[in-house]
């Protein structure tokens, strides 16, 4: 059987994954993300597509995150119309996430049309929440672990990554041939994931290098919080944590209630500003055989927090002047109410900004990290004086001695080894230290290539 395998997606970048992989008579996407970040990034989700939507078959989604999922309604809208293939709490996730995307890219366009920032005349919606519900329509839930027959002599198997609720090695396999395609690794010794499942072999492997070139530091991620809070308690300021309602946002919590239990941070309120993040929540609890935590921790972790659902009330927060923490989404600072938080509180002295992972290049989360003096918000600067704080020993991801550890429980080596999303910095150290310490073949693939996999 003659197999090939595109690469249109999530090389060269973090973000935009989409892997297609194309045998006689069926042709599976794995993943369809989003790309965020820089500019030239973004404008490639409106660039026609390098394939034909409605030549594809079949979508295998690694997780929700919208850099693998957040797509999917625009291919939906260009005339894609098979099934999604995604475990049931990524199908959970994903009724939330793509909505609120669809939601979102109304409101970006609305607001460039009123203030009149946009170069387009009007500007417009990547998609619409309707497009996001009926692309939601096309998901069909497969268990971990149970083998489904795609047709075509394709077998769809998923494992469990460790990185969030759903997240799954992906495993397309064909004859006596297998591809696995890791999406995002989760770390070792999570405090609220489960390790990575350790495969032993596979002929193909598409590994992440998110943090390929770096490791996490070794300090104890709630010492660094509680530290950061206290300073700006102390100063009567607010800390501001941009946080993805999916994964983030409920380890953030755990985290914040075993301080305050422990009487380690002073006893300010804590507000989770992102509807989303609330029913993220409540899926995380549905789902306790895929993490760590016991339906009580689950339930003291979410309630650890005031929700804030409407609109008004996430305006009356930055109209308060009382020390307070305060999570919203998105973990990049991209968009929705994190960045009406920014505007009010990056220029204030007395409060903190704490990142809790590594940030996408060109993003403004980047941009404040990285030590900008200002950032732009709805097409008007906005000084950053607040302090920042990068905590990445909070990130949901295996970084690059994890992955090692991971790739070290194969039994026998993959015919070849393609190091996928991450900078090209990041990938490029990724794939050197796999041929220097296992001595695999492995490469790092260039966006829109085409690789013959027989």
């Amino acid at each position: 059987m003659s197999v090939s395998l595109g690469f249109f997606g999530g090389v060269g970048t973090t973000t935009g994954s989409k892997y297609l992989l194309a045998a006689p008579g069926r042709r599976v996407l794995v993943d369809c993300g989003l790309f965020q970040g820089s500019k030239p990034l973004r404008r490639r989700n409106w660039e026609p597509m390098p394939f034909d939507p409605t030549s594809v078959d079949a979508v295998a989604l690694t997780h929700a995150h919208l850099d693998h999922s957040g797509y999917l309604p625009r291919l939906a809208r260009s005339g894609f119309t098979g099934p999604v293939y995604a475990t049931p709490a990524t199908f959970d996730l994903c009724e939330i996430l793509l909505r609120d995307s669809g939601r979102l890219q109304e409101r970006d366009a609305e607001i460039a049309n009123d203030q009149g920032f946009s170069k387009h005349r009007p500007a417009l919606p990547l998609y619409t929440e309707d497009e996001a519900v009926a692309a939601l329509k096309r998901f069909v839930p497969v268990p971990f672990g149970e083998p489904l027959d795609l047709g075509g002599g394709l077998t769809l198997r998923f494992r469990p990554s460790g990185h969030i609720l759903g997240a799954a090695l992906t495993e397309l396999s064909w004859g006596d041939r297998s591809i696995l395609f890791t999406g995002d690794l989760g770390r070792w010794n999570s405090a609220t994931m489960l390790d990575p499942t350790l495969v032993e072999a596979a002929d193909y492997l598409l590994v992440e290098s998110v943090y390929g070139d770096r490791c996490h530091p070794v300090d104890d991620p709630e010492d660094r919080l509680a530290e950061v809070i206290a300073r700006t308690a102390a100063r009567d300021g607010t800390v501001l944590i941009p946080a993805q309602a999916v994964g983030w946002a409920q380890t953030l919590l755990f985290h914040l209630h075993r301080l305050k239990v422990g009487g380690r941070i002073p006893d300010i309120p804590v507000f989770l500003d992102s509807p989303m993040a609330f029913n993220a929540g409540e899926i995380f609890c549905r789902h306790l055989a895929e993490h760590r935590l016991t339906a009580a921790e689950c339930r003291a972790a979410c309630n650890v927090a005031t929700y804030v659902r409407e609109a008004e009330e996430s305006v009356a927060l930055d109209r308060d002047p009382a020390p307070k923490i305060i999570l919203s989404a998105t973990g990049w600072a991209t968009g929705g109410r994190i960045l009406d938080h920014l505007a009010r509180f990056a220029p204030d002295p007395r409060s903190a900004i704490v990142f809790a992972g590594l940030q996408a290049v060109g993003t403004r989360g980047a941009a404040i990290a990285g030590g900008a003096e200002d950032v732009k918000i709805y097409g008007r600067p906005v000084p950053v004086r607040a302090e920042v704080a990068n905590l990445q020993l909070l990130s949901t991801h295996a970084d690059a001695d994890d992955v090692m550890k991971w790739l070290a429980g194969f039994v026998r080596p993959p015919r070849r080894t393609f190091v996928v999303q991450g900078t090209p910095p990041a990938s490029d150290a990724l794939r050197q230290r796999i041929v220097d310490e296992l001595g695999w073949d492995c490469e790092v693939p260039e966006h829109g290539r085409i690789v013959a996999l027989d």
